[in-house]
């Protein structure tokens, strides 16, 4: 039986998305990708509100059997973590009222799962995403991709639900 992952990178600009499908043999697939966008200007309240309504729409639609989301990153601009850190909790607040059960990913692990390196660059993590999900080009926007890995990276996650 196949099961969706979805894999969600947090942003208050850009959500980045990854929808993936685990079907028999273990064999993953993309199933679908993008970005969430909020318009810079917008009050805070009115741009969560719009993550929190499109992330609804995106979980209605490939009711996924598990959520995977990035942790935040500490970042040396303490305003734009609390941002971020606002974005996570409307993205885990979509999940639980849609009972999709949550795991939760640092960069380093996401980084380890899918490159065998912690430490790897962007581009590393974005080639292995398009070999591992056998695509034709490298996803774009880069929040759409770095969701797929950790979509990709939550896969063992899922033989404990």
């Amino acid at each position: 039986m196949s099961k969706m992952i979805l894999g969600i990178d947090p942003g208050i600009a850009d959500t980045g998305f990854g929808v993936i499908e685990k079907g028999a043999g273990g064999k993953i697939s993309c199933v679908s990708y993008g970005s969430i966008k909020t318009k810079a200007g917008m009050p805070m309240a009115s741009r969560l509100e719009t993550l929190n309504d499109e992330l609804e729409k995106i979980i209605k639609k490939y009711r996924p059997a598990l959520a995977a989301v990035e942790e935040l990153f500490f970042q040396n601009n303490a305003k734009t973590a609390i941002i971020v850190g606002q974005a996570r909790g409307v993205i885990l607040l979509a999940c639980r009222k849609n009972k999709v059960p949550i795991v939760e990913l640092t960069p380093l692990q996401v980084k380890q799962t899918i490159s065998g390196y912690g430490r790897a660059e962007k581009a590393q993590v974005q080639k292995m995403v398009k070999l591992l999900l056998n695509l034709k080009e490298i996803p774009k926007p880069d929040d759409a991709a770095d969701a797929l890995a950790i979509a990709i990276s939550a896969i063992n996650d899922l033989k404990s639900r």
